[in-house]
């Protein structure tokens, strides 16, 4: 990094600095900071003090403003605004190609201008005009947001209600604005009171990053009364540390908030060539699973969850919630939670005020722990946030991982601060000259040339004479500016002219310049001194919030209460837990989330969700409920494949399927039909004996079949064979359980 420390050109202003409304092709102060002559004013440069306001007379782009030595300097011209194109006044418009060229007005207009944030900055543009406003009328005191709103109008195409709404947001992150009032509680969900009744002004952490008139670069406002920024010269990772969304015209952009100390940590290292890891922090606190979280680009997802405790062994309390959710979407969705039956409590109540305390009373024949995986799977209690991470970059939108942004952060936080060290330079540089000159002036009496003068170019002449044996010991040429300076100095400050003060002076200018020529040359170490110095200032107090861990994933129909009666209409084919099926035979308890696998007989079997009542088909051979990914149910089928075909056992667990899709657990074979069929939920062996009716020729009247085991080649060729020979006596008989050996065993008569 360090031979591109001098390298002062914006990081995102690509390779053409000297294109108009380019930062990189802004000069310091209206000087060169390489020979200290006085240089053309750059494009976008502001020449006055970071207390001035912006010149709004609206007569022409350009504004004079006094810089911080008083003297009168040109500021640069403004951009013209963005809207020009919107609302110039073309005369009648035809409605023929009008949706193919407004439509992609609008939605540029809503992408660029509204709802996606700058990546210079951070700021959405309401919320660059509301810092920009608050700015132009700080005296230190509390302003009525309401007089802001009305301040903020000046820049703002849109109403009063939107730029009140993106203040409240704006406060209630507590970074930039410092709040007196009712703003609302991000808890709670509370709104905050109306704007003539709060109040606000910039904090010093804003006031010590946001703002430097010198390097900020203008345009016209909508209507071209005023001048607006066109990015605020933020010296830290705003957007990453306040997180961002917005939903525009064909895309959306979701920026999670991180943390304060961790963002500053990370950006030092960028600087100085370390990796980094980035992960978001909630002021709503609770545990965040980052393992997808992408780096914040499409296709991640972040599971945040409620922190949940144990205050006895029928009491639970939520001390902190999910980002997005309040303790009235998480109360209310405990409710409905109960309500459906999916969990059992008692009582819940919210108590809370500063810090979040929701109390719940767990049923008492309810475990604690099953009722918390059971908040976790049924309420807001775990919510999961796609991030989306879209900012404005060069006038497009782009999708950037979080990573990128900082390092661009970083990296444009390091022009910021070279452009300031260049004019500042400028401005010792101008000091020492002037300083300089005035002491030449004064103890050599060339005030006494003069004398004598008639006109005004006869005493500049003189004195410019005068000064001509010592301009070598000058940094650069005496202009008549200069000498017009002289000339109207004082004769009281001639006379108390203080020869050693003014010595000291010129000392400490050249100790500055000395200071700022060394930050010049080592700007990535003064970049990361800036950060370290911010860090010890505001860092205090902003700690991580939410605590980072991987969750174990819960499967909701295990935690689920069940709270329904499965019931199945087999000669008909319905089945289901409404109410019109309770006079149908009952099969087993179940929960109304619950999926159900239904057999026919002839061997095909569908898995679906369970409902009030669904049909699949006549002849239900098998109900019963599904678990996903269970490989301790067994399924034990024996069948015949084929109307007249061999006998065929199968043993097998049906883990995953596609839900309403039908499957064949036979070959497939039509009319192919199921003999026999178990199903053991901890994978019990079974033997099952087959007894053929005795026929000639025929030597073993019981086949004793064990799923357990894997049959060979031969055995059950022969076993085959006897199937067919007995398959003339059509279907089975009789089926007669009974226990042999300790294992189950079945009988199946032929």
């Amino acid at each position: 990094m360090a031979e591109n420390d001098k390298d002062t050109r914006s990081p995102l202003s690509g390779d053409a600095p000297d294109m108009p409304g380019t930062p990189g092709a802004d000069m310091p102060a209206g000087t060169s900071a390489a020979s200290g002559t006085p240089a053309a004013p750059g494009k976008g440069s502001e020449l006055s003090g970071d207390s001035a306001a912006p010149a709004s007379s609206g007569a022409s782009g350009s504004a004079a403003a006094l810089a911080e030595t008083g003297e009168e300097n040109a500021a640069a011209p403004t951009r013209p605004g963005r809207f020009g194109r919107l609302t110039q006044d073309e005369g009648v418009r035809k409605l023929t190609g009008m949706y193919r060229n407004w439509f992609l007005d609008y939605a540029s207009y809503v992408i660029l201008e509204r709802a996606v944030p700058h990546v210079e900055d951070g700021l959405k543009p309401v919320q660059r005009r509301i810092l920009h406003a608050m700015k132009t009328v700080d005296d230190g005191r509390y302003n009525k947001v309401a007089g802001i709103v009305g301040e903020t109008m000046k820049y703002h195409p849109h109403g009063d209600a939107s730029i009140k709404d993106a203040l409240v947001q704006l406060g209630q992150k507590d970074l930039l604005i410092d709040c007196q009032g009712n703003w609302g509680n991000i808890l709670t969900g509370d709104e905050a009171a109306a704007g003539r009744y709060i109040e606000a002004r910039l904090s010093k952490f804003a006031l010590d990053v946001v703002f430097n008139r010198k390097t900020t670069e203008w345009m016209r406002s909508y209507d071209g009364r005023n001048d607006e920024p066109v990015t605020l010269p933020i010296k830290f990772p705003l957007l990453l540390a306040q997180g961002s969304d917005g939903i525009a015209v064909g895309l959306a952009s979701k920026i999670l908030p991180h943390n304060f100390v961790e963002l500053i940590n990370a950006a030092i290292a960028h600087l100085e060539g370390r990796d980094f890891q980035l992960y978001p922090d909630f002021p709503t606190g609770g545990m965040a699973d980052v393992s997808r979280y992408n780096d914040g680009l499409r296709g991640g997802a972040v599971k945040v969850r409620a922190k949940i405790s144990k205050i006895d062994k029928r009491t639970l309390a939520i001390t902190e919630i999910p980002y997005t959710t309040t303790t009235e979407s998480i109360k209310e969705s405990i409710i409905k939670a109960n309500d459906k039956g999916k969990i059992k409590i008692r009582k819940v109540d919210d108590n809370t005020a500063d810090k979040v305390e929701i109390v719940i009373q767990v049923a008492p024949d309810e475990s604690s722990d099953k009722t918390i995986d059971a908040l976790y799977a049924f309420t807001d209690c775990e919510v999961s946030i796609a991030p989306n991470a879209c900012v404005i970059w060069d006038e497009k939108p782009h999708f950037l991982g979080v990573k990128e942004i900082l390092r661009r952060s970083a990296e444009h936080t390091k022009y910021l601060l070279g452009r300031e060290l260049e004019i500042r330079l400028g401005e010792l540089q101008e000091a020492w000259h002037a300083a300089s000159l005035e002491r030449i002036f004064i103890e050599h009496r060339l005030y006494q040339l003069i004398e004598g003068c008639k006109t005004r170019e006869e005493a500049y002449a003189a004195v410019d004479k005068g000064l001509e044996p010592f301009k070598k010991q000058l940094r650069r040429e005496v202009t008549t500016e200069d000498v017009q300076k002289l000339t109207e100095l004082k004769f009281i400050r001639i006379s108390r002219y203080d020869t050693e003060k003014a010595d000291n002076e010129i000392r400490q200018i050249e100790e500055d310049i000395r200071s700022t020529q060394y930050h010049l040359a080592h700007l990535t170490e003064y970049a990361v001194a800036w950060y370290e110095r911010i860090r010890d200032k505001y860092g205090k107090g902003r700690e991580r919030r939410t605590e980072l861990r991987e969750f174990d994933s819960i499967e909701a129909t295990k935690v689920a209460v069940t709270n329904a009666r499965l019931y199945v209409d087999r000669a008909e084919g319905f089945f289901g837990i409404g109410k019109s099926m309770k006079d149908a035979e009952p099969v087993c308890d179940c929960s109304d989330i619950d999926d159900v696998i239904v057999f026919t007989k002839e061997g095909r079997y569908v898995i679906t969700k369970v409902s009030d009542k669904a049909f699949f088909q006549k002849g239900i051979y098998y109900i019963g409920v599904f678990k996903r990914n269970d490989e301790r149910t067994i399924y034990n089928v024996l069948y015949r494949d084929g109307k007249n075909g061999p006998l065929m056992m199968k043993r097998c667990a049906i883990k995953g399927i596609t839900r309403d899709k039908e499957y064949d657990i036979t070959k497939g074979t039509p009319k192919s039909e199921i003999l026999y069929m178990s199903v053991n939920p901890n994978g019990e062996a079974e033997v099952l004996k087959v007894y053929f009716k005795p026929r000639p020729r025929l030597k073993k009247v019981i086949v004793e079949l064990d799923f357990s085991r894997r049959l060979d080649a031969r055995r059950a060729e022969r076993l085959v064979r006897r199937g067919r020979a007995a398959s003339q006596f059509g279907r089975p008989r009789q089926v007669a359980r009974r226990v042999q050996g300790g294992r189950q065993a079945d009988r199946v008569d032929l």
